[in-house]
């Protein structure tokens, strides 16, 4: 049936599909139709049920269908589904969100990450009146223009479009630096001092794969970033919320001068989070001239979903659940030193990435070591085991708080089978 509709559905959607990583382009095949999901588990469109460590690529920390989540946006539904102007549940969801990370002092709410992201850069050039930012390759950020940036050649660093459409003169504006690597960042701001209006970047990069920073490495960053006043941006789309009832930066002490937030604070329905400095935020309009709008801004189910969702978080064992990936990983890492398979697993709290490669993995550069027809056999073997991981390979995996301890022993169980166990 996914068969089927699949081709039916490249009649009318671009390549069949309303965004790239699910066409399994990467992965090969024909991508699974998805009808139900409930707790851990996803249901097809063939009545087959597979263990879900997508979940809507790292968005559902509660798992699919959670039941209170479910009754509030039943009764929010029998007010309407929004109205274009301003409901009291705004105040509600600001004081929730800002009483787990504290350092927040406005916020604006969109409707994706990659608004949040593109507000962030916009709003840091009007504040600092520059033009140029610093991202790190293999960070993403969205699909707005200024990210879609690879690095330029050797010293001089200026970024490069990897997408049509997007103008040389803009790709100029943006430099690309190695993740991990403080000195040549160090060097760039040195040599484009008085240009650069923000270096923006995921903390801990899950979009070439889960990436851990080095020690020091996002301290050096804050600190350079004040003494030569640039916008630190942090992308917490992914890490907020999920390695610890708040996100990574206030986790670890650091003030980022912007935040964008996305993914678990909506509880599974869309929304982004750009928040951060009085001074910078009230540019945005209509406080300042950064001009910002959106009609589904702040809609009502959204916010349902997100209180509810933040209010369930601030009951739940953080520890528990990353314990449990804990558990996953280093029986699947033991297994593969004892059996020599090159196999490196980067984790951090319940999400974590499989690279199939005998290089310690701390850049994109070293992520691109990893087998990727060998994650391709693994991510289809897995299919027909009943476990659904993200059909990339550079994609993180993630662990929600409805995966029981069966799940987690069955995943160890089937990779030990796949990857050549007796």
């Amino acid at each position: 049936m996914s068969e089927k509709l699949f081709k039916l559905s490249k009649k009318y959607y671009v390549g069949g599909v309303n965004s790239p990583v699910r066409a399994f382009k990467s992965v090969g095949g024909i991508p699974i139709f998805i009808k139900k999901g409930k707790g851990s588990k996803i249901f097809s469109i063939d009545n087959k049920s597979f263990t879900d460590y997508s979940l809507q690529f790292g968005s559902l920390i509660l798992g699919h269908l959670h039941p209170e989540i479910l009754n509030a946006l039943k009764t929010a539904l029998e007010n309407g589904t929004g109205f274009g102007m301003p409901t009291e549940i705004e105040i509600e969801f600001a004081k929730e969100l800002i009483s787990s990370i504290p350092f927040i002092e406005r916020l604006r709410i969109l409707n994706s990450g990659t608004e949040a992201t593109m507000t962030a850069v916009r709003v840091a050039r009007a504040f600092t009146g520059k033009r140029k930012i610093i991202k790190f390759d293999g960070c993403y950020h969205g699909h707005f223009d200024s990210f879609l940036i690879k690095a330029g050649s050797g010293a001089t660093t200026f970024g490069v479009p990897n997408s049509k459409g997007v103008p040389e003169k803009l790709a100029s504006l943006t430099i690309s630096c190695p993740f991990n690597d403080f000195d040549y960042l160090e060097k760039i701001v040195k040599k484009n001092k008085k240009e650069i209006a923000a270096v923006i970047l995921e903390p801990i990069p899950a979009n070439m794969g889960v990436i851990l920073p080095k020690k020091d490495f996002l301290k050096n960053i804050s600190d350079l970033c004040n003494q030569n006043k640039i916008i630190l941006i942090f992308d917490e789309i992914i890490t907020g919320f999920r390695i610890s009832n708040t996100t990574y930066s206030n986790l670890i002490g650091i003030k980022p001068d912007l935040i964008c937030l996305g993914k678990i604070i909506g509880g599974g329905l869309p929304i982004g989070i750009l928040a951060g400095k009085k001074e910078i935020m009230d540019l945005l309009s209509p406080v300042g001239n950064v001009y910002q709008a959106g009609t589904f801004s702040a809609n009502p189910l959204t916010l349902t979903a997100g209180i509810t969702t933040l209010k369930l978080l601030k009951k739940l064992d953080y520890n528990r659940l990353n314990s449990m990936t804990e558990y996953l990983c280093s029986e699947i890492e033991k297994f593969v030193n004892e059996k020599k398979i090159n196999l490196r697993i980067n984790r951090i709290g319940s999400m974590w990435t499989f690279f199939f490669t005998d290089k310690e993995v701390v850049d994109y550069k070293t992520a691109l070591t990893s087998d990727t027809k060998m994650f391709s056999k693994y991510f289809h073997s897995l299919l027909k085991a009943g476990i659904f991981f993200p059909p990339s390979q550079f994609e993180a995996c993630f662990l929600s708080f409805s995966h029981s301890q069966k799940d987690i022993e069955n995943l160890i169980s089937v990779t030990k089978k796949i990857l050549g166990g007796d």
